[in-house]
């Protein structure tokens, strides 16, 4: 069974669909014996940084993903989800993040062509082996909406990346913990193949 942390996260339904599409047992929860049951678990968000952890903390939901976490079940974080799991975010100075990982997540630098929030589809780049992107060719185009965007400190965890003003750090993988700035449940059939990928963990 696959969970879906329930925060109020405004793409919930489009990963619940996703997943169910693809023949998965779906629960949407904020239940902690009811995470710890599941086989693997989704951090889905858009929206603030600073919104997205008040919700989290108001939950009590920050100790158990780091728990989750570190027990080594499967774990993906999608969009905000992904920055949600860093220090902190230049959207939201102050404001603590999960912290169980390392980088830097600041505001995409503005460019002559391109505006921001960076909305559409941009194609992949492969520097570090990633399981998510197993079977998938080169460069391969998946569906991005977000302002910041993730410098990660550690380069090794770094399995994605997109250029747009600049280099965004697009992926992550870290043993158990999966993390896209994209969105694979809005990104056709590459982004499905990214999750049965995460699936078949």
């Amino acid at each position: 069974m696959i969970a879906i942390i329930d925060y109020d996260a405004g793409n919930m339904m489009s990963v619940v669909k996703a997943f169910s599409h693809l023949g998965q047992e779906i629960t949407v929860t904020r239940d902690e014996a009811a995470l710890d049951k599941a086989d693997k678990i989704i951090l889905p968000g858009v929206g603030s940084f600073g919104d997205a952890m008040d919700r989290l903390n108001g939950y009590g939901l920050v100790p158990v993903i780091r728990r989750c976490i570190k027990e080594d079940k499967p774990f993906l974080g999608i969009c905000l989800g992904l920055q949600l799991l860093y220090e902190s975010s230049e959207e939201s100075p102050g404001v603590k993040g999960i912290g169980v990982l390392s980088g830097r997540i600041g505001k995409i630098p503005k460019g002559e062509y391109k505006k921001i929030p960076h909305m559409g589809w941009n194609s992949l780049s492969f520097p570090n082996e990633g399981r998510l992107f197993k079977g998938i060719g080169p460069n391969p185009y998946v569906y991005f909406v977000h302002s910041y965007y993730l410098e990660a400190a550690d380069r090794s965890t770094v399995t994605a990346t997109t250029d747009y003003n600049v280099t965004i750090d697009a992926s992550i993988e870290c043993k158990n913990l999966f993390a896209c700035q994209f969105h694979p449940e809005k990104s056709g059939s590459v982004g499905l193949a990214i999750l049965e990928n995460f699936i078949r963990l």
